[in-house]
């Protein structure tokens, strides 16, 4: 039966405000791989909020059988389902929505067919066509291209400057689409993107959930403060100068909001650490459970672990939650004076479990010594073993340098494809205790209020370096750092 042949509905007026309520964040257009419901599966866990089933040059049937699929997969994760173009395919499979071109039927056609619930998109290039789909009852715009793509030939790019020409023009929900990745995604929310559409930059990724959680957390970067949630799964410092302690100064004073869950206590000063009372794993569990069942949480940093029992239940928590969540993973092993904060039989659990799950790994270069087995004396040596870490199962790995002699203090970010150097001056004090727990709740406050990997790890070792410059004599050991002037003077 053809589209016009179709019978029609009843139009009833349903309230645009309940319509297109989820059209925001990450918005997944579906291209032709062969493993597509295992990569779209991956790419919702990480935080897809529509999906847009493009089917063309394959059989209807068949196409019956792969979107059935793919809007059980939508319902699992709460997402919606829109079918591109076609509107028989859209009926068919009882779809969220559909979403039409310029040459395609015309909203009211649509809404005619499908009915008064579902989600109408239209896409436009420039002001006119924008102003029109929005008077024929479209519910959403998609807008682009914003940059070139290879998904198909571009003939209108207003680009972000066109999208922020119509921005105000309009009131209705926009999806940027064009060739949009993390790399450049932070420009077109700022255009005022609603949604960004992305295909091969989530599909095609080594981990779609992993990148669509990128896009993803890019749009806390406009919401109000504190801007975006971190739990810190670490050890209590008595001295306040490290662990938890350190976490939620951290996190608090670069503005997003902080939550814990405390593994180890410990008795300890600047000068050492004199007792570890450990917390039983259930309760660990307990705490992290009732912490993410409720609060809006958008990433986890981890320090103190402690013991095999406790990294294994994080890692088995992790798997098994829906959502996939960003860990900044600080592999605290001993504590500056020297006591050991890491049972030895946990280490190759770590390595095996916890490790794998590592959205960004920052050990220093002792803690990576004893990860790999083996002696890191320079940066080419660092290099390689951040390519290890890697190769172990890491999403990204920062190898700090701080213990090599030498001029400045460089840090070694590597994505699995480029390394990055992070270069900073080196001081030469004792007042260094909590510098790693504080630069890896820095790097994860930053992602979580939607800086770009590259970017979060910028600013909070400008923030750590600016820590360590303006600390103050205090104790009779390895003295804090000085979060509160360093928080002040970065913000500035």
């Amino acid at each position: 039966m053809s589209e016009k042949s179709m019978p029609l509905r009843l139009v009833i007026t349903t309230p645009k405000t309940i319509r297109n309520r989820s059209i925001a964040g990450v918005y997944l257009i579906t291209d032709q791989q062969d493993d597509l419901l295992k990569r779209v599966a991956q790419a919702l866990r990480g935080g897809v909020t529509v999906l847009q089933y493009r089917a063309k040059d394959k059989p209807y049937e068949f196409c019956l059988e792969e979107g059935s699929q793919l809007k059980q997969l939508c319902s699992r994760f709460g997402s919606l389902f829109i079918v591109n173009d076609d509107l028989r395919l859209a009926h068919a499979l009882d779809a969220d929505g559909v979403h039409l071109g310029q040459e395609d039927s015309s909203p009211q056609q649509a809404r005619e067919l499908l009915g008064p619930d579902k989600i109408i998109g239209v896409s436009t290039h420039n002001l006119d066509e924008a102003l029109k789909a929005e008077s024929d009852g479209a519910d959403y715009l998609g807008f682009g291209a914003m940059y070139p793509t290879d998904s198909k030939s571009i003939t209108h790019m207003p680009g972000t400057s066109g999208l922020a020409a119509i921005r105000d023009r309009v009131k209705l929900p926009i999806v940027a689409i064009g060739g949009i990745s993390p790399a450049n995604a932070c420009r077109v929310i700022e255009a005022g993107a609603d949604a960004v559409a992305v295909i091969s930059s989530v599909l095609a990724a080594p981990r779609p959930e992993v990148a669509a959680t990128e896009l993803r957390l890019l749009f806390n970067r406009l919401a109000p403060y504190p801007r975006g949630g971190v739990l810190t799964i670490a050890g209590s410092d008595s001295g306040g100068g490290a662990g938890i302690q350190a976490d939620l100064k951290t996190i608090t004073l670069l503005g997003s909001y902080g939550a814990s869950a405390i593994t180890a206590l410990t008795a300890q000063n600047t000068r050492g650490v004199k007792s570890i009372h450990g917390i039983p794993p259930s309760f660990v569990r307990d705490q992290i459970d009732t912490v993410l069942t409720d609060l809006p949480i958008d990433v986890i940093k981890t320090g103190m672990l402690h013991t095999p029992a406790i990294i294994s239940l994080l890692a088995e928590y992790l798997t098994e939650q829906p959502n996939y969540y960003p860990v900044v993973i600080d592999p605290v092993m001993v504590a500056k004076g020297g006591a050991s904060l890491l049972e030895l039989d946990a280490v190759s659990i770590f390595q095996q479990a916890l490790l794998p799950r590592a959205y960004l790994l920052t050990p220093n270069i002792p803690e990576a010594e004893r990860l790999l087995n083996c002696r890191i004396n320079s940066e080419a040596a660092m290099e390689q073993a951040a390519r290890q870490l890697h190769g172990m199962g890491a999403a990204n790995v920062l190898l700090k340098g701080g213990h090599l002699s030498g001029g400045d203090a460089v840090d070694i970010l590597f994505d699995g494809q480029t390394i990055q150097r992070f270069s900073s001056e080196r001081f030469f004090t004792s007042a260094t205790h909590g510098t790693g727990c504080s630069f890896a709740s820095a790097i994860a406050a930053c992602l979580a209020q939607g800086e770009p990997l590259r970017e979060a790890v910028r600013l909070a070792k400008n923030f750590i370096t600016t820590a360590i410059r303006l600390a103050r004599p205090m104790g009779k050991g390895h003295g804090p750092i000085n979060h509160y002037l360093a928080a002040k003077e970065t913000d500035q």
